[in-house]
């Protein structure tokens, strides 16, 4: 049997990307749901909270966490507008480049994601219990490899948040 073509609508790369989009899917409305019923920051504040929670001085320039995140450049300037009016992220401007702004974690910011992640990381516990630390090791490093190919912007991102910042 001949391998189908990489037009055909039997590819087994289709079934792959379909599968890892109704992973995607179920693993996010199950963390949204379970997030909320349980009184946490949640969804797209949940996703740029902890990106902030996990990088030096919990701040980003605004580009990198556009890169690491979900959102567009104006999405990412509408999220960061309304996670400013709660008093959860403040804008702090680079003194180098005018140019250059940066997302900062407030201390209300902090501490809404620093109580949300123990749920999270339980209930993360939970979603992937079937899998040992050789699959979850193996999913991280697969995943990986392919944000770095579908998302350089990301990867470069995340290297240069463990970077030390400019003044």
């Amino acid at each position: 049997m001949a391998e189908p073509s990489p037009a055909d609508e039997s590819s087994p790369l289709l079934t792959m990307v379909g599968l890892l989009v109704e992973a995607y899917a179920g693993l996010g409305a199950a963390v949204e749901q379970r997030l909320e019923a349980q009184g946490h920051v949640s969804g797209q504040t949940f996703e740029l909270l902890i990106r902030l929670l996990r990088s030096p001085d919990h701040r980003l320039r605004m580009s990198d966490l556009a890169a690491q995140s979900t959102l567009t450049a104006s999405g990412l300037t509408r999220a960061i507008d309304r996670l400013e009016a709660a008093g959860l992220v403040a804008r702090e401007a680079c003194e180098s480049d005018r140019r250059v702004s940066y997302a900062a974690l407030t201390e209300a910011g902090e501490a809404a994601i620093r109580r949300a992640v123990p749920a999270h990381v339980a209930h993360l516990e939970e979603l992937f219990a079937d899998f040992d630390d050789a699959e979850r090791a193996e999913l991280e490093r697969l995943l990986r490899r392919l944000r770095d190919t579908l998302n350089p912007a990301a990867a470069r991102a995340s290297e240069a948040a463990n970077q030390p910042h400019p003044a």
